[in-house]
């Protein structure tokens, strides 16, 4: 059964269960309500770098920082297009464009990224964006145009957000979530692990999550990438355990839910992964680059799926939301 009252308390005793037991339980829920080695393939291109207004304390493109990141403008339309096709052609099914911006404006530059939407579902590939805060209009633009998908995540629980991020507050999150919904848009939200957050905090993010009626659609669980120049440059990286235990609570709270294995991934081994994958883990994202960040190079993800017999998620943006 696929429930959304879950407690707070409920939250916490899955997450705090011997590991073993809830990957075990975690993969019994998978298999209940996914297809088992199937992996949903996903590609995120940064169309507008750097420049960002925000003080979001583990990121490389806010103007606050000094990191190696440099500042470009919206791509041109073209190019991302092409970026798609080779996103295609690589096996990726859903296509994620992101843009450093606090919040969508209406101007020419979010006319630009309409047309970049039409054109990259013209291809038959899923298209989710992040561009930052909504407004319902805008969300109802970005759906008209034929995006399928709004990413933006919670970050951590609503407690400790505000160590985190000054610049907006966690209800500004919620809010644009709601815009997104509410517009027919299937949603992509989840958290970091390693923000220096507590294990409470980790069990808030989950809860808040889990509650949402529906659930989002889409939850990547990121583990932080440490980058020179921000606050948390120094901070200590999640373990594998930290990860699994995410994934398999997620999973089981949130069955029907793709659970995506995100940033951090390129440090775990293939068994590491495959492990998360075990755990509840049905998604990832394909290329060498995550926005700023890196990634698993694709020979390695093809050896690991020839490896698990694992086979890629067709993509289902023709019959999504429909």
């Amino acid at each position: 059964m696929v429930r959304h009252d879950w407690s707070l308390a409920e939250v916490r005793e899955i997450y705090r269960s011997p590991l073993l037991s809830l990957i075990m339980e975690a993969a019994a829920v998978h298999r209940q309500f996914q297809v088992p080695g199937q992996i949903q393939a996903c590609t995120l291109l940064s169309i507008k770098t750097g420049g960002c207004p925000e003080d979001c304390a583990y990121c490389a493109q806010s103007v606050r920082y000094r990191t190696d990141v440099k500042v470009h403008r919206l791509l041109d339309i073209e190019v991302v297009v092409e970026a798609a096709r080779q996103a295609k052609s690589a096996g990726a099914t859903r296509f994620c464009m992101g843009a450093a911006w606090r919040e969508v404006r209406n101007n020419r530059d979010f006319e630009r990224v309409l047309e970049m939407i039409r054109q990259v579902r013209a291809l038959g590939l899923e298209v989710c964006a992040t561009l930052g805060m909504l407004t319902p209009e805008q969300a109802s633009a970005l759906k008209e145009a034929g995006l399928t998908a709004y990413n933006h995540n919670l970050d951590t629980s609503e407690s400790y957000y505000g160590e985190i991020i000054t610049t907006r507050t966690y209800q500004d999150r919620l809010n644009t979530l709601a815009a997104a919904r509410m517009a027919g848009l299937s949603l992509c939200t989840g958290g970091i692990l390693g923000l220096g957050e507590s294990e409470e905090d980790r069990i808030a993010l989950l809860h808040t999550l889990s509650t949402m009626n529906p659930h989002p659609e889409s939850v990547p669980i990121n583990a932080l990438v440490p980058i020179e120049g921000t606050p948390l440059a120094q901070a200590e990286v999640p373990s594998v355990w930290d990860m699994v235990r995410a994934i398999a609570t997620a999973r089981i709270l949130m069955p029907k839910s793709m659970i995506r294995l995100a940033a951090g991934r390129e440090r775990l081994s293939p068994s590491e992964q495959a492990l998360c994958f075990v755990a509840g883990a049905n998604s990832i994202f394909l290329g060498d680059k995550l926005l700023t960040t890196p990634n698993a190079p694709l020979s390695s993800d093809e050896a690991l799926f020839a490896a698990l017999d694992v086979e890629l998620m067709p993509a289902f943006a023709d019959t999504l939301h429909e």
